[in-house]
């Protein structure tokens, strides 16, 4: 039977927000990618080879015939840490409680099972954060937000606080309006990063990123002259300085609060965690990719 894109659309957008989404949009798979190349061109991706898949740069190449991109996003803030001593471990607000992999992916799974009853002869196909897609981008294309100076979406709403996650199809859906930039003149993201590493143009030098060493820097030993300020998983400096970010509820999804064990932890209990210490602790987090060495690495840095 054929589909009606009018009412599936709808349909799916309440679907969507049914699972407990707190953002939806849509945006139609007729963009290539163009700023990457010129981001991958400088080298501002350091280490992290993945990013150069050409797929990144063509979504026809991730799912042959796709029409339209729908967005979701599921907000993630918890309390802020109250100030915490010298010498105490910093843990990304992201990484904190379960992995957002499996939050989003569940339910994206469940979206895209609802959609191929509805539309069987289409084909339809879900990422969180680990296919060859850019999120950020398609979310700015679907409404979601904008992308702020920090190179992170900011949403109206909750800030940068979102994780996104992307379900394509080859049904042909009516896109949503993007959203119009909201930063202004305000610079403190900019003038808040201890590292220089947000450059004109929303753009961010991986390679001087707090949050970039602490996880994607695979080398034994971070630069001598970098200051990770505490920093062991990830660095949130340039989201709690935003007003957006400010201003947004806490999250009510309980999955994401933090788990014992993540704030206010000494560095020297992280720079003597074990391996097997590590694994019942970090199971089920986002932050066990990190793995205990490269997080023992982190806590014992300090610069020359």
């Amino acid at each position: 039977m054929p589909v009606d894109p009018t009412s599936l659309r709808t349909e799916l957008k309440a679907q969507a927000q049914a699972l407990g989404f707190t953002k939806v949009g849509i945006a139609t798979a007729d963009y290539r990618e163009d700023y990457l190349a010129t981001w991958l061109g400088a080298g501002y991706h350091g280490a992290m080879g993945w990013l150069e898949d050409p797929r990144r740069h063509d979504i026809q190449r991730v799912l042959p015939g796709v029409q339209s991109v729908l967005v979701v996003a599921l907000d993630y803030k918890t309390p802020a840490d109250s100030p915490q001593p010298p010498g105490t471990a910093y843990i990304s607000c992201y990484s904190r409680g379960r992995d957002y992999h499996r939050v989003l992916g569940n339910k994206l799974k469940h979206l895209t099972r609802w959609l191929t009853t509805q539309a069987p002869d289409h084909q339809h196909r879900w990422y969180v954060d680990t296919g060859p897609l850019n999120e950020k981008v398609w979310a700015q294309r679907a409404g979601l937000g904008w992308i702020g100076k920090n190179s992170l979406l900011l949403t109206r709403e909750f800030g940068s606080w979102v994780f996104l996650g992307v379900l394509l199809t080859t049904v042909p859906l009516t896109a949503d309006p993007p959203t119009t930039a909201h930063c202004g003149t305000c610079q403190r993201c900019v003038l808040a990063c201890p590292t220089g590493a947000i450059l004109p143009g929303a753009v961010v030098d991986s390679n001087r990123c707090l949050a970039y060493h602490t996880i994607e820097n695979p080398d034994p030993v971070l630069p001598p002259d970098l200051d990770l300020e505490g920093w062991v998983v990830g660095c949130d400096i340039c989201q709690t300085c935003c007003p957006f970010n400010q201003k947004a509820p806490l999250t009510q999804v309980a999955d994401f609060w933090p788990r014992p064990g993540t704030v206010g932890v000494p560095l020297i209990s992280f720079a003597q965690f074990s391996d097997e210490e590590f694994d019942p602790w970090s199971r089920g987090m986002a932050l066990r990719r990190v793995k205990a060495l490269r997080l023992r690495r982190n806590a014992r840095h300090r610069p020359s």
